[in-house]
């Protein structure tokens, strides 16, 4: 269709296929070496999909970051991502990262739904601030957060620091492609569900990251949710869709710095 090329990553990133296997040992890895403060499989929801890993870091956590996946709403899990939890853990952060039901048995507003149901179910063991971090399918789902409908303002209270990393932020031009056959948007749902038209968030410090070497229009979308937000946006030079992620498991990193609100 007209946008299929235009949101295809992988066609435009040398190597793309080696990515994902790659992203599953080091997190495997990870959460082996980590041992008990590992907490697999954490039920938040009635599908097998609607479940958590939690991180504990090194004695007691400063606060919680919650890391939510991308795919285009329709594949991966939390079991390819532990290995991203190393720069908060370092920094003695929890970290939880959830799965989520995919497209097509789930609408794009049901995985909101869902991501909100995970958020407050993380809230209720944690103190604490807490920090959201997306990527991709994740940077929209973290980004939605914000709206007062889908968490108490006790829980929306406790969000200080949220980084949507290369996010879509209007959904309406994936009506375009050939991903609609399995998200199934209408107009309604792309409007409804685009951060880009929501009124900008409230005390919370929002910052869009994206690689300088994505496709020109996840740059766009980034530009477009940092300008209806007043948010700060980072273009992360020589990084593509695929490793712009890698920062998070580096402590020292910028990007792990801005989550954790580190001056």
């Amino acid at each position: 269709m007209q946008l299929d090329d235009a949101y295809a990553n992988a066609a435009h990133i040398p190597g793309a296929d080696a990515f994902p296997p790659a992203w599953e040992k080091a997190a495997a890895a990870f959460r082996s070496k980590l041992g008990a403060r590992a907490e697999l499989g954490v039920s938040y929801g009635p599908t097998d999909r609607q479940a958590y890993d939690f991180f504990q870091p090194e004695g007691v956590s400063r606060g919680t970051v919650v890391f939510v996946h991308g795919g285009y709403w329709m594949k991966f899990d939390r079991s390819s991502w532990s290995h991203l939890a190393a720069g908060a853990l370092g920094r003695g952060w929890a970290v939880a990262m959830p799965s989520y039901d995919l497209c097509p048995d789930a609408r794009i507003a049901q995985i909101t739904g869902q991501i909100a149901r995970a958020v407050t179910h993380i809230s209720k063991r944690t103190l604490g601030p807490i920090a959201l971090v997306g990527h991709s399918a994740g940077g929209h789902l973290v980004s939605r957060m914000t709206d007062p409908v889908l968490l108490s303002s006790d829980v929306r209270g406790r969000i200080e620091q949220i980084i949507p990393i290369s996010p879509v932020a209007d959904l309406a031009p994936l009506m375009q492609t050939s991903l609609n056959e399995t998200l199934q948007l209408d107009a309604a749902e792309a409007q409804s569900e685009s951060p880009a038209n929501m009124s900008p968030p409230h005390g919370v410090n929002v910052n869009v990251w994206v690689g300088a070497n994505e496709r020109p229009v996840f740059l766009e979308q980034a530009e477009l949710l940092a300008r209806a937000w007043g948010a700060r946006r980072v273009v992360a030079e020589g990084l593509h869709h695929f490793d712009v992620i890698d920062a998070l498991a580096d402590s020292e990193s910028d990007m792990v710095k801005a989550l954790l609100g580190v001056k």
